[in-house]
């Protein structure tokens, strides 16, 4: 195993990590490590665009309340203002950097970009690029960091671990090359941004979805985990068995599409007066319900209605997309179908992105911020990957003292893990998450699933007592662990709230709920 010494280690190369690259970088010497191009995280894919108040005619107030009334009550005010504050200079770093936002063509437009408006907003306040705004963001900041002097970019290496002294504290990553050699990354402080979990479900949004990998490797060092119960189900994912995922963004929806059920006719306004604009927790169970009803695989999407011009405008690479699959937008609706792929929860942190094991830090979707609550409201989430990037960069300037306590050493074993197995294992788990751990959760599903996850674990640990060093051995570790934390969250919370839905207990329990904070020591070996 070789060793090497770092000054700032970024574990993940999505907005979040890049955006924290950049704002450090200055003051102190930087290594991010971004495996591969699929490691860019959910950011990538990111459609819709980045919620801020930047018209004249919308208010910080606004938007704080908005996001409350999503979150369901669980929201961390503190942490709701601190993030809604930062949205407009957030927004002017990016287009200092040159992110090409869509303009907006009307001269008396009171904003000189175009602003769409998604579920759950009262007003229009997302800034995007075209109905590709995670990619433009994403080019964009990988083509600064790939030029900053102290920011070395390593696709390399793949962090399996953290490395723990005996005081507690983060000393770093232990990492495998391409090769699956072992390396030591000691660093002086360790930062997180390796995305959500999504991966612990079937069907997402996300081609290439984490699955907890960084939320665990924190959990194993002592780091409180929050909320993991509330995992976002987007309303609308192309529905296309034999087809890759793909994301239909919301703001189709913000323009005027309408969601139509088996009979072609709308079902949101029967349900909530925000119709096709509701939080996404209400449009996913609405269409959940839908597809129940009239026995149908999905449902529809529809912005035929807006003409072609109008939507080869607002979303061209959507329509392009669904062209390459044979379906004509402008001609015909769009089949939908709710899938994983947000995760409200993960490691708890503070508003500099510091966590409760010194030394490291979380942000972007892998922290739990208290910005979400129980349910995200759209196109928050790169704002939030924005302001706690620079709120962590701030206080990694000013930190100056280092731990001189010994290293917990690790041992590893020489056997491989089955590739079988492994996939075995995998499937079993996101197959059992995606039917018992969805949208609508119950008691009985919940105890099903608790059982299942952790026969699976039985099944997999005797095979890492020996194992070698092995990415997606560790993985799939890391996974099914989450999983099994995730669903004690699900039947620790008595209550239907937000995301979690349970027809079991379907009120409020409290009208001030608290979150649910857990540790790696909940679960019982294996």
């Amino acid at each position: 195993m070789t060793e090497s010494h770092h000054d700032v280690l970024i574990i993940g190369g999505g907005a979040a990590g890049l955006a924290l690259a950049l704002e450090i970088a200055d003051h102190r010497p930087v290594t991010l490590l971004q495996p591969s191009p699929d490691a860019r995280g959910a950011s990538r894919w990111a459609q819709g665009g980045i919620a801020a108040v930047l018209a004249p005619s919308d208010d910080v107030e606004a938007h704080v309340a908005d996001t409350l009334v999503a979150g369901d009550g669980l929201c961390d005010e503190a942490a709701v203002r601190f993030t809604v504050d930062q949205g407009p200079a957030a927004i002017e770093w990016l287009l200092s950097l040159g992110v090409p936002f869509t303009p907006d063509p009307d001269p008396n437009a009171g904003y000189p970009y175009h602003l769409t408006q998604e579920g759950g907003h009262g007003a229009r306040r997302i800034i995007h690029a075209d109905d590709a705004t995670g990619r433009a963001v994403i080019e964009t900041l990988e083509s600064h960091v790939g030029a900053h002097p102290d920011i070395r970019l390593r696709h390399d290496l793949s962090a399996i671990e953290l490395i723990a002294d005996t005081a507690g504290h983060c000393r770093g990553a232990r990492c495998l090359d391409e090769a699956g050699n072992l390396h030591a990354l000691m660093a002086r402080d360790t930062v997180l941004a390796t995305g959500g979990a999504s991966g612990l479900y079937r069907h997402t949004t996300s081609p290439h979805p984490a699955s907890g990998e960084g939320m665990m490797m924190a959990a194993e060092l002592g780091a409180e985990l929050m909320n993991l119960e509330f995992q976002q189900f987007h309303p609308t994912c192309l529905y296309d068995p034999e087809g890759a995922p793909f994301l239909i963004s919301e703001a189709v929806r913000g323009e005027g599409g309408y969601l139509l059920g088996g009979d072609g006719q709308r079902f949101m306004p029967d349900i909530d007066p925000r119709a096709e604009l509701a939080p996404r927790d209400i449009v996913a169970r609405a269409i959940d319900g839908e597809m129940q009803r009239s026995g149908m695989d999905h449902v529809w999407l529809d912005i035929r209605h807006l003409g072609e011009e109008a939507i080869r405008h607002h979303f061209p690479t959507i329509h392009a997309h669904c062209a390459s699959r044979g379906l004509d937008i402008a001609r015909s609706p769009i089949p939908v179908v709710p899938a994983a792929h947000y995760s409200c929860g993960g490691v708890s942190t503070d508003l500099t992105g510091a966590t409760t094991v010194p030394r490291l830090y979380a942000i972007g979707e892998v922290a739990c911020t208290g910005l979400h609550g129980a349910n995200r409201m759209a196109s928050n989430s790169l704002l939030e990957c924005l302001a706690f990037a620079r709120g962590c960069a701030r206080r990694l300037a000013e930190e100056t003292a280092e731990s001189g306590a010994l290293l917990v050493e690790r041992t590893p074993g020489t056997r491989p893990v089955s590739r079988e197995l492994i996939a075995e294992l995998r499937e079993a788990m996101r197959g059992v998450m995606s039917a018992k751990v969805a949208i609508v959760r119950h008691d009985a599903g919940l105890d099903e699933a608790a059982g299942t996850l952790a026969g699976l674990s039985e099944r997999l640990a005797p095979h890492l007592a020996e194992a070698a060093p092995d990415a997606d051995a560790a993985s799939l570790w890391h996974a099914l662990r989450l999983a099994r934390l995730t669903v004690a969250c699900a039947r620790a919370r008595r209550e239907s709230r937000g995301l979690h839905h349970n027809p079991d207990c379907p009120l409020h329990a409290d009208a001030t709920p608290t979150p649910s904070r857990i540790h790696l020591n909940a679960l019982q070996t294996p």
